[in-house]
């Protein structure tokens, strides 16, 4: 449960790009208060749309139904929505395979679909973001299948990365690299003679070639699509891969060739972060600021962007190229008070250092849930896992700059870790034969009402089934009932949303740490809005007497229980 004192404004208005809100940020002079662009302290809801609202019955979440949700999704007060990939694709890992860049896939809807649901969205005052793939394409894409028809030393294979094998025949691969989903980076060709061929490059699977940057085509390419969806009302785009796109331009052998499988992240310096993709997102920064310029409305480029430190990753943000990146160390980060303060702090001195602000995230569709990720072993039915997850998001939604929430986040969702092999869709799985790090069991469709699998999300007639199964226990997570009851985690996310709307002290800014028990934080965000968080089991003393203006569960005044969340306003803090 969680404890509210006092009501919230209603989430501010905007116009022409810029929050009405009045934000106060901390520094050494006095506060002052300045009207920002909407996206430096806004909230926005990833939606998974295959497993968001199923509008057809055919098991398949799909625009139609995330229009249909609107409304919830409104009422929880967020600022915008970020849409999975919905593009046409052969689906091999849903939708990151894309086939065509400017169009709607037939299974999710159509273009008049989806200028509805921009339409209904901007009449909410919601802003809607797209999620770009740009670093690689489906095989199916046409100029893949160009590229296998035209042979060596072709212009269609120059806009992915052929190369010829090593060894006598070259039966052997061009370098060493292996690829994030397990096995070679690299897959052999058999051409048009029937004789086998050069190799291309795929850092994920066979069926997402990745695409050669240093093509100018690709460029042009990827501009036409942009602007595509720009002139159809879309607000922004979220990066696939933003880090990626450049490979070293020798393709040389790795000295670490599966880091990037061992760790299912991009590791691999010769095959991610290289400097010339700044350029891209200058160019691409520089698309956005012309339609701005037009009307006023500011479009948002956000980047998935995995480097090894918070300094790399402050480059990308600098103010001529992504206006936010997701900032994963939060993610990462073990339930610990010190691991947390450390990527809090980190994050703070070198990201906002760039005139940027950090955006935070605790869930996405390639991640554990947190409830089951602050778990326990052998401690699952105690609700730990939930009560450290209610405690992370109020911490996420009181540090400065914006924030992501993951579709059933703010219902408590956790884990579903017992999904069967024979339904598992996870590339990773079909390409390692193992389930660890496999990324179903926090895609399975949301549950909205009532108290058996399809739960509300397919409309479908009786015996309908989602696409991928849910469990029983979803019941006890169902939108519905989640609505009904106060104390719920999304109760929780819309008190703490509408305050982080309305009061001036959140969202822009910056923050100053109070002294604090061991495994305790706390830290104070402008005049005097406290935030503390108890990542132990047992009770301390608060850093601010009386009772809470908001916190993750049961707060008496004066003490921050275990596992607890809670914020105050106050004139003093204690020391």
């Amino acid at each position: 449960m969680h404890n509210r004192r006092g009501s919230a404004a209603d989430t501010p208005s905007q116009k022409q790009g810029q929050r009405v809100k009045l934000s106060a940020r901390v520094g050494d002079g006095p506060t002052r208060l300045a009207a920002l662009p909407w996206w430096r302290d806004a909230v926005i809801y990833q939606v998974y749309v295959r497993s968001f609202l199923d509008s057809t019955g055919d098991g398949i979440g799909d625009l139609a139904g995330v229009r249909a949700g609107l409304p919830y999704l409104k009422k929880l007060g967020v600022d915008g929505i970020w849409l999975s990939p919905f593009y046409p694709s052969p689906q091999r890992d849903h939708g990151y395979d894309v086939a065509d860049y400017c169009d709607v896939d037939p299974v999710f809807g159509d273009l008049a679909e989806f200028a509805l649901l921009v339409d209904d969205a901007h009449r909410l005052g919601v802003k809607v973001l797209l999620d770009i793939v740009p670093n690689h394409c489906s095989s199916e894409h046409p100029w893949f299948t160009e590229a296998l028809a035209a042979g060596p030393g072709s212009a269609a294979r120059a806009r992915f990365h052929f190369a010829e094998g090593r060894g006598r025949e070259g039966e052997e691969p061009p370098n060493n690299w292996h690829a994030m989903f397990g096995g070679p980076a690299w897959s052999r060709v058999t051409e048009a003679d029937g004789s086998p061929g050069q190799w291309y490059l795929h850092m994920f699977t066979p069926d997402q070639p990745d695409l050669n940057w240093r093509n100018p085509v690709t460029g042009a390419y990827f501009e036409r699509a942009l602007r595509f969806w720009l002139d159809r009302g879309v607000d922004g785009f979220r990066i696939d891969v933003a880090a990626g796109l450049f490979k070293h331009p020798d393709l040389p052998d790795s000295p670490d060739p599966e880091a990037d499988a061992r760790t299912r992240d991009s590791v691999n310096p010769l095959a991610w972060n290289q400097p010339e993709v700044h350029e891209v997102w200058r160019h691409w920064r520089s698309v956005c600021e012309e339609y701005t310029a037009r009307d006023g409305r500011e479009r948002l480029l956000v980047g998935e962007v995995s480097v090894p430190t918070a300094r790399e990753h402050a480059r990308y943000v600098r103010p001529d190229e992504l206006h936010q990146a997701f900032f994963f160390d939060l993610l990462s980060a073990p339930w610990d008070a010190d691991a947390f303060r450390k990527v809090i702090s980190e994050a703070m001195q070198d990201i906002a250092g760039t005139g940027s602000t950090v955006t935070w995230v605790l869930n996405n569709h390639d991640q554990v849930r947190t409830v089951t990720r602050y778990g326990e072993l052998g401690a699952e039915k105690s609700g730990l896992g939930a009560s450290r997850a209610r405690a992370a998001a109020l911490l996420m939604l009181a540090l400065p700059g914006g924030a992501y929430i993951y579709q059933g986040e703010e219902l408590g969702l956790p884990e579903v870790i017992d999904l069967p092999d024979d339904v598992l869709t996870d590339p990773i799985f079909r390409r390692t034969g193992s389930r660890a790090r496999i990324r179903d069991g926090c895609r399975v469709p949301l549950p909205w009402s009532g108290h058996a699998s399809p739960f509300g999300f397919t409309s479908g007639a009786e015996g309908a089934k989602p696409w991928l199964p849910q469990p029983g226990w979803f019941a006890e997570h169902a939108t519905d009932r989640a609505l009904a009851d106060t104390r719920s985690f999304w109760h929780l996310y819309r008190d703490g949303l509408q305050l982080r709307a309305g009061l001036p002290q959140l969202g822009e800014g910056t923050l100053r740490w109070l002294e604090s028990r061991p495994g305790v934080l706390a830290f104070v965000r402008s005049d005097g809005l406290v935030c503390a968080v108890n990542f132990t089991t047992s009770p301390v003393p608060a850093p601010v007497p009386g009772a809470p203006l908001l916190s993750s569960g049961p707060c008496p005044p004066g003490v921050l229980p275990g596992s607890t969340a809670a914020w105050w306003i106050s004139d003093r803090t204690a020391p």
